[in-house]
């Protein structure tokens, strides 16, 4: 029973953020417009190698890099320099859920203009059209979940370093430069050097894109890489969850 309220008060606060995010339905179209990098990588590789995977692949990847998308590091820094933290605080919830709560809105928000950019994409290259097989597009799903509780962890974990600086967000700018790089997003990390490719898998990053992608495209299932994604989704929760108690003292100290 206690589960069952907490999930009800949790989609309660869902909706919530879910209607404030439709008041800004404009400046959500233009953040995606400011997405759509894929599509571009897309017309220079689809210059050097014709074919249509290339045109499925970064769709693929505009579209998981919609859904993963996370921007806490910012929300955070704003609610430490603003004090909005301390009221949060005195809820009866770790803040974490009212962070969660604002993507899972903006992204129930913005699902439109991800379909609708689907079907100008399909409309342009209907060679590019096909139809995912529906298992693949269940497991794609889940691993997008999984990515996204991951990327959360990594930005919410560096967002506690707002208790000691004040300019938090733009090691995020660092991190997410070299993400850009190992994901996949940039291209397919099967056209990279061996060197490169091994240097990626050393890192969480290919777990984030080109993982589920390649899922998605059924290209396969790579086992040992969705075992390496819930072994870093888990290392990160962890870390996430003993800093937050370490970090919060620090806030306390502060006389939050």
């Amino acid at each position: 029973m206690g589960l069952f309220k907490a999930l009800r008060k949790f989609l309660v606060l869902v909706e919530v953020y879910y209607q404030y995010m439709l008041e800004y339905r404009s400046e959500i179209f233009f953040w995606m417009l400011s997405g759509i990098l894929p599509f571009i990588l897309m017309g220079i590789w689809i210059k050097l190698m014709e074919g249509v995977d290339f045109a499925r692949y970064f769709l693929g990847v505009f579209i998981t890099q919609e859904l993963v998308s996370v921007w806490v590091i910012w929300e955070f820094e704003a609610s430490v320099l603003n004090g909005f933290l301390s009221p949060l605080l005195l809820k009866p919830y770790d803040p974490m859920w009212y962070y969660i709560g604002m993507h899972i809105g903006e992204r129930l928000a913005k699902l439109p203009f991800i379909l609708a950019i689907v079907l100008v994409f399909f409309t342009l290259y209907p060679q590019a059209f096909w139809i995912p097989n529906p298992f693949y597009v269940l497991l794609y799903l889940i691993l997008v979940l999984i990515v996204f509780i991951l990327r959360f962890m990594i930005q919410y974990t560096l967002s506690f370093l707002a208790f000691w600086t004040e300019r938090i967000s733009q090691i995020d700018g660092i991190i997410f430069s070299i993400y850009m790089f190992l994901s996949g997003y940039f291209a397919p990390l099967e056209v990279f050097p061996q060197w490169a490719r091994d240097l990626a898998y050393l890192t969480p990053f290919p777990y984030m894109i080109y993982l589920p992608v390649n899922v998605l495209l059924g290209k396969g299932i790579d086992l040992r890489g969705i075992l390496v994604l819930l072994l870093w989704t888990t290392i990160f929760t962890i870390i996430n969850r003993v800093f937050w108690r370490f970090s919060i003292r620090k806030y306390s100290a502060m006389g939050a």
